[in-house]
């Protein structure tokens, strides 16, 4: 290793870490000019988690983001050469410093994934008539191995809120959503529009069948796992519809068998 990239390296882990030696040769007045340095440093880094995530700060309130912030930036320094990947993992930072409030460790892992859904591959989603025309003269057989790939920006969560209503009220400044559970665990599905990230809450079910053709599940399966928990006859009215709201949403890039 080279002096200058062994003094680079000195410099990095002395920013990144208080506690690391400062570089040899470093005097008092060095290691004052590197604290100011440092507080620069951590607060650009604290300043584009909360453009990344401002109603997870309105949720958590300013202090206490601002402190969970902090503790990121510490423990996971950012390692890619753009800002849009600062905020990688501060939903699981949430989880573990909010354990008495899961819904900002949830809302979190919402405004991460239409960062990342804004960010994705671009591509041109089938519409109902390519979709038809794609599977225009395609038996029982070929329909049962259906396989959907989905457009990049697409993502899946969990969540036991009521993200979308939490959602309108953050945005107003409203930061009292304790009202917002779900009876019940429900999906998640996040992508873009155009430019524009968006979400829709979905029963738990119609999330486990998008996971199964996320794994390379053909439709017959996923028909098959659906009429264990609905009936043969509500299964098929379900498992169509689903076809056409992904169609719709510009979910599914292309089909395959």
């Amino acid at each position: 290793m080279s002096g200058l990239a062994r003094r680079q390296q000195e410099f990095l882990a002395a920013l990144l870490d208080e506690e690391a030696p400062l570089p040899a040769g470093w005097q008092v007045r060095h290691a004052r000019g590197l604290a100011i340095y440092r507080n620069n440093y951590r607060g650009g880094l604290i300043d584009t988690l909360r453009d990344t995530y401002p109603r997870t700060e309105v949720l958590a309130g300013e202090a206490a983001f601002t402190r969970a912030a902090a503790h990121h930036c510490i423990t996971h320094p950012p390692s890619s050469w753009t800002l849009d990947q600062v905020g990688a993992g501060f939903s699981a930072t949430c989880a573990e410093l909010f354990r008495d409030d899961p819904d900002v460790a949830e809302l979190a892992a919402l405004e991460w994934a239409m960062q990342e859904a804004f960010v994705a591959r671009d591509a041109v989603p089938l519409d109902a008539s390519a979709f038809a025309a794609a599977t225009a003269h395609w038996d029982e057989d070929g329909w049962d191995g259906l396989k959907l790939v989905f457009v990049a920006s697409m993502h899946l969560l969990r969540t036991s809120r009521n993200l979308p209503r939490m959602w309108h009220k953050l945005g107003n400044g409203e930061s009292d959503c304790e009202a917002d559970c779900l009876t019940e665990p429900h999906s998640v599905i996040v992508w873009r529009e155009s430019e524009r990230p968006v979400f829709v809450l979905r029963p738990p079910w119609e999330g486990e069948a998008l996971a199964a053709f996320r794994e390379g599940a053909g439709f017959g399966r996923v028909c098959g796992a659906l009429a264990a928990k609905f009936g043969e006859e509500r299964a098929v009215t379900e498992a169509g519809a689903m076809l056409a709201r992904w169609i719709g949403d510009g979910l599914v890039e292309r089909v395959d068998q």
